[in-house]
């Protein structure tokens, strides 16, 4: 999700955070109470912050987890979620996108526009 929805969707973020620590992610990084904020990386010539929503380790890999909601600003969406995948393709890790019931169609849709192929975290 993008830095201004963040705040409407914090307990969104928290059942995230829970359901990844439940299947066995440690050193989770989210912009949530109690945890770690995740490494924002600045576009240049710009003022965009990418930050991603969830970062965790499971078996010595690093995963990055996007949580997908319908968004007013799809293209700024669209733009982070290429620069995760393209940041995670070059360091050999992971990057998923966690998704809910009623944002599906959109998730899909996103994800086709972008020619991403992705098994999506349903909660």
């Amino acid at each position: 999700m993008i830095q201004s929805e963040r705040e409407e969707n914090r307990e969104i973020l928290k059942e995230s955070v829970a359901y990844l620590e439940s299947r066995g992610f440690e050193h989770i990084q989210a912009d949530v109470e109690g945890y770690e904020t995740p490494k924002s990386y600045i576009k240049k010539d710009s003022d965009v912050v990418i930050t991603p929503d969830i970062v965790a380790d499971r078996a010595g890999i690093k995963h990055y987890f996007e949580i997908s909601l319908k968004s007013t600003k799809p293209r700024l969406l669209k733009s982070k979620w290429q620069f995760l995948d393209t940041l995670t393709r070059m360091r050999n890790q992971r990057f998923k996108i966690i998704t809910r019931r009623g944002h599906y169609k959109f998730t899909d849709e996103m994800l086709k526009d972008l020619n991403l192929e992705k098994n999506l975290i349903k909660l």
